[in-house]
């Protein structure tokens, strides 16, 4: 069969032609030079002897179609449509190769190159579906590459919604990728028939040929029909695609639509399994999150900011000041916490201090109060712990060791003031514990006894 020379390329403003990209059943694709901005495009104009008002409304279909997923980075992007002088509809398009459809069917693509690839685009069409909108079209040659060799989906020519494709016909087949339902003329496409055609694009890409095209033997039209509704696809033949990945596409190709993954995107989690078993890195999933989940945070940061758990110290304990600390608690971070009310937080300190041990009835110790010769054992907001942690202006900012005050007689609370009528200011520390020896009744009787 002959191929076609390309129609004539119309006169476009702002644009200059170059040369012929390639021509297909309802188009032909044209490289132009866009004069403001400067770039070159790709062009592509509908054929004067197809156009009728079911083409045009094909064309203005995929013009929309294409202009509201093009946001997506694995599908074709839509500068603008216009009808030409002529009257012929054309879309600029994004200028993009067509090597990929070359290439796979001349050499062995690597897998992980093919999963990769197939990820991607599987990622738009899974976009699209959330959109309401079918492919119908999804095949190797549709899949084009970037000057920075990213894959992206083209074609929506005979793209359709999921309501339309209820009651419209199938139109310009391409039938190695097209499901037997579809081939059957059971429907027009379904989410079903696209991850069959989807399955059928990585097998391809592969195998280096279609799932159904047996070499040395005949290969038209009607064998490839036959065999998709009748026969099992032949094993891919290459010692490095793994038994899992043949099974996936396998499930993915079966004849009935229920047996197939239930979306594009179950698809996608078994090819990214698939990497995972290969140790390969796996692929991101490109699919656009719901509004109402970014709406929900508040601030964008707080996806991917780790933050502390708050740890809480018990009544009964507290922690050692470090040298330079004034009025307040360093948490683990280096975070100064200041102290709300009479406890205070330790933001991801991690620090634990020692449980207080139980009063034994030694003296110094007052019925029903802990007691302990580490500084942990008092609660910082107890009145005897400030009053026996009070010290003179030179001290005060000098680094010491909290003391306790170990000395105080029995039936005194624990570190209470001293006071005697010869001092304006209460005694502290060593001097009120001499204070308190010096005038202890038990002490009095026992000098007066020595001197009798």
């Amino acid at each position: 069969m002959t191929r076609r020379l390309p129609s004539t390329p119309p006169t476009l403003p702002g644009f200059t032609y170059v040369r012929a990209l390639g021509s297909g059943g309802f188009a032909d694709v044209f490289l132009y030079e866009q004069n403001m901005p400067r770039r070159q495009v790709a062009v592509k104009v509908m054929l004067a002897d197809v156009v009728n008002d079911q083409v045009r409304q094909m064309f203005q279909a995929e013009a929309n179609l294409m202009a509201q997923l093009s946001t997506h980075p694995s599908i074709l992007t839509v500068y603008q449509a216009s009808v030409s002088s002529d009257g012929r509809p054309y879309l600029v398009m994004e200028l993009c190769s067509a090597s990929l459809s070359e290439r796979y069917r001349r050499e062995h693509l690597p897998v992980a190159e093919v999963l990769r690839i197939s990820i991607k685009i599987a990622s738009a069409v899974e976009t699209a579906h959330r959109a309401g909108v079918l492919h119908r079209d999804i095949k190797p040659t549709n899949i084009l590459l970037t000057a920075y060799g990213h894959p992206v989906l083209s074609d929506f020519g005979i793209a359709a919604t999921l309501a339309e494709s209820e009651r419209t016909e199938s139109v310009g087949l391409s039938i190695p990728w097209s499901a037997p339902e579809v081939l059957m003329d059971e429907t027009a496409g379904s989410i079903a028939s696209e991850v069959w055609s989807m399955a059928a694009t990585v097998y391809s890409l592969l195998a280096g040929r279609s799932p159904f095209e047996v070499p040395g033997t005949e290969n038209k039209s009607v064998d490839l029909i036959g065999r998709i509704n009748r026969a099992k696809p032949e094993p891919i033949g290459r010692a490095d695609v793994p038994a899992r990945l043949e099974l996936v596409l396998q499930r993915a190709m079966s004849k009935k639509p229920e047996q197939r993954p239930g979306s594009v995107l179950e698809l996608i989690r078994e090819l990214q399994a698939v990497e995972t078993e290969l140790a390969l890195p796996q692929t991101p999933l490109e699919v656009a999150m719901d509004d109402w989940a970014l709406a929900t945070v508040a601030d964008l940061e707080d996806r991917t900011r780790i933050r502390g758990v708050p740890a809480l110290r018990a009544p009964g304990e507290r922690r050692r000041r470090r040298r330079g600390e004034t009025s307040g608690t360093r948490g683990g971070v280096g975070t100064l916490v200041q102290q709300a009310g009479s406890a205070s937080v330790s933001v991801g300190s991690g620090m634990r201090a020692p449980s207080p041990r139980a009063c034994s009835g030694s003296p110094g110790c007052s019925s029903g109060s802990p007691r302990s010769s580490s500084p942990w054992a008092r609660p910082p907001w107890s009145s005897s712990s400030v009053a026996t942690r009070r010290t003179s202006r030179a001290s005060a900012t000098s680094p010491r060791r909290w003391r306790t005050a170990p000395c105080a007689s029995p039936g005194t609370t624990l570190g209470s003031r001293t006071r005697t009528p010869t001092r304006s200011r209460p005694m502290t520390g060593g001097r009120a514990c001499s204070a308190a020896r010096a005038s202890s009744p038990t002490r009095s009787r026992a000098r007066a006894s020595a001197s009798a």
